[in-house]
């Protein structure tokens, strides 16, 4: 197959959206306030175990993506809430079907890696670990 002008250009783009999209804390993020609008530390309670700067984090790049937004009331102390934004809301079908698909499938692929790392024992040791992003590996 030919390479097409500007198809690396598109591929670095989708990998950045899909590594946005596709991370553990944005997803979680994103699935809360589907429901509603919440405060900072309302999200950091109903997610648990994530930290506070990862929270502070992941919600800044939401916020920079345009999937959420920010609100600042003037009050004292100031009062922050988060929701989701209407490009943010689009994101809801697509990762509650890849959330009910892991959901569904989840026993089957704990299988897989079981007989997997049975079959591949001693290679262990000789593969790199697994890396969470394609574009990790750079």
């Amino acid at each position: 197959m030919k390479p097409t002008p500007g198809q690396a250009e598109t591929c670095n783009a989708m990998g950045d959206i899909l590594n946005r999209i596709g991370d553990k804390w944005s997803v979680m993020i994103v699935g809360y306030l589907t429901r509603k609008t919440m405060r900072f530390n309302e999200l950091r309670h109903a997610i648990g175990g994530i930290s506070q700067r990862m929270l502070t984090l992941t919600l800044r790049n939401l916020e920079r993506d345009g999937l959420v937004t920010r609100t600042v009331f003037p009050e004292i102390p100031p009062r922050v809430e988060y929701q989701l934004t209407e490009l943010g809301r689009t994101l809801t079908e697509p990762l509650d079907a890849l959330w009910n698909w892991a959901a569904e499938h989840q026993g089957e692929v704990k299988g897989a890696r079981l007989k997997y790392d049975a079959q591949h024992e001693g290679a262990a040791l000789q593969h790199p670990p697994e890396r969470r992003y394609a574009g990790a590996a750079r």
